[in-house]
């Protein structure tokens, strides 16, 4: 049985309390690997650890030879893709088609993104008159790290958003304690081996494996040697998080849950609507925050979509990662699934015509242990159901009707999350006018899940604080200091 321990220090480790939990396969229900969990002690090691290297080695490293050495950090991964593909498959259970062209390139690439970048971005600087005695004075400003940064990652993308925080982080200069998803610790932990095999210094980076309360991540968070928190996950996860971090006024990052609205006009290209809805709706397994679980549709084409979607939804090959052709894997874990299913059931209690699915799949028997869910749309529910109302985090969407421009931004915006919407239209103006006024961090038109990472990414209301990408992630990672010089 393979032991996924704990990397601090550059060196790896199990947890002093002895304490393994089981990693399970979302495909077939297997234990495929032991994780060692990481109690206070290895918690505080870790921390210490990043300060010692942010006080040492690391903070002393020139910003060229830093950058240079996560160059080599996004060469490591690449030369070692496959070991990093297939333990995130194992993992997640994604299909090996999303995972090589989305998870490892992205993961890699925002080691050299925020490297080039951090070399390349200005700060500030004022002439004043020292109104005293009319001499010239200078004011510029500094960029310094943060300090040792706690970078909790979810387990829908986990190596690609674990990266999208430790690149930035590491670029700008600062250490970092990673805490991984418990479902999906592997990617982590392999990276201590790439750090290692770079030259990257001992405590530079660091990852503990565990839960949240009474565990690493509540450890790690309320550890007053960490100066500043990032965090993707579920908005209650946030909350706690926050509650935390008021204790010694930590800086926190937060992207959180979304129950994200996809708008589609009668104008829209119909065939290139339905096809970007699908995917918003349906890719990875539905278990993507920016996905697309409410679905507004002008009514003269209302009927047309609601059947389009259903054929697309029908279409999907629900089936094993290594397979080509499945175009739908397992939802992540048996938990996960009975937490969809709840909403499944609920959907029908409360009055939702199922359009298609609704249920668990009948799979090979040497798949049968999995966590596999059907691709399900529903019509017909009031704009207060749960399902309409509450993030799922599965294959699955409302379809309904409106009439007006006016009505559909009403219905976009009646929810406590603003992470992202869709819209679909030929009109431009109508475009424009539409995404500014939907209270989103990101309004894609006639697109979804297309990144510039130069750009500003994040959440309104309750789906986060800050932003990410870009300049935006070099705010939260860097401290800007001030220096005033008499001449």
């Amino acid at each position: 049985m393979k032991d996924v321990l704990n990397f601090i220090d550059g060196r790896y480790v199990s947890g002093t309390s002895g304490k393994t939990f089981a990693n399970r396969s979302p495909v077939t229900g297997d234990v495929i690997s032991l994780v060692h969990e990481a109690g206070k002690a290895e918690v505080d090691a870790a921390v210490r650890a990043a300060r010692a290297a942010l006080d040492g080695p690391w903070g002393s490293m020139p910003l060229p030879e830093r950058a240079a050495l996560l160059h080599r950090v996004a060469d490591e991964i690449n030369r070692r893709f496959d070991d990093f593909l297939d333990a995130e498959v194992a993992d997640t259970g994604k299909p090996v088609s999303l995972a090589s062209h989305i998870d490892i390139p992205r993961g890699a690439a925002n080691f050299k993104i925020f490297a080039d970048m951090i070399k390349n971005v200005p700060t500030e600087a004022f002439e004043m008159t020292d109104p005293s005695d009319g001499g010239r004075v200078l004011n510029y400003g500094v960029r310094v790290p943060k300090g040792v940064i706690a970078v909790v990652s979810p387990w829908n993308l986990p190596l690609l958003l674990m990266t999208w925080k430790v690149g930035p982080a590491l670029a700008c200069g600062n250490t970092v304690v990673v805490k991984p998803s418990e479902e999906t610790p592997t990617t982590a932990a392999l990276l201590g081996e790439v750090m290692n095999a770079c030259g990257v210094p001992p405590g530079v980076y660091n990852v503990v494996h565990g839960f949240g309360p009474d565990s690493a991540g509540e450890f790690l968070t309320r550890h007053p040697g960490v100066d500043g928190i990032t965090f993707t996950g579920e908005t209650s996860t946030g909350t706690a998080i926050m509650k935390a971090a008021a204790d010694g006024v930590r800086a926190v990052s937060f992207e959180m849950g979304g129950k994200n609205a996809g708008i589609v006009f009668a104008d829209a290209d119909f065939d290139k609507a339905v096809a970007g809805i699908a995917r918003a709706a349906f890719v990875n397994c539905g278990q993507v925050c920016l996905g697309t679980e409410r679905v507004y549709v002008e009514r003269p084409i209302f009927d047309k979509f609601v059947a389009a979607l259903k054929a697309k939804a029908e279409a999907l090959k629900i089936g094993a990662p290594s397979d080509p052709d499945t175009g739908l894997g397992p939802l992540i874990s048996h938990t996960h699934r009975d937490k969809v299913l709840s909403y499944y059931r609920k959907a029908v209690e409360e009055g939702a015509t199922v359009v298609t699915g609704g249920g668990v799949p009948d799979m090979p028997e040497a798949l049968a242990g999995g966590a596999w869910i059907q691709p399900t749309i529903w019509t017909g529910l009031s704009d207060d159901a749960a399902v309409v109302r509450e993030e799922i985090f599965g294959p699955c969407c409302h379809i309904r009707p409106f009439d007006t421009e006016e009505e559909a931004i009403r219905l976009a915006n009646d929810t406590d999350y603003g992470l992202a919407t869709t819209v679909w239209t030929q009109n431009l103006s109508r475009a424009h006018r539409v995404a500014g006024k939907i209270d989103v961090g990101i309004a894609w038109v006639n697109s979804w899940f297309l990144r510039d990472l130069r750009t500003a990414f994040g959440g309104a209301k309750q789906s986060g604080i800050g932003r990410e990408g870009g300049v935006h992630s070099l705010e939260f990672y860097t401290e800007l200091r001030n220096v005033c010089v008499k001449l």
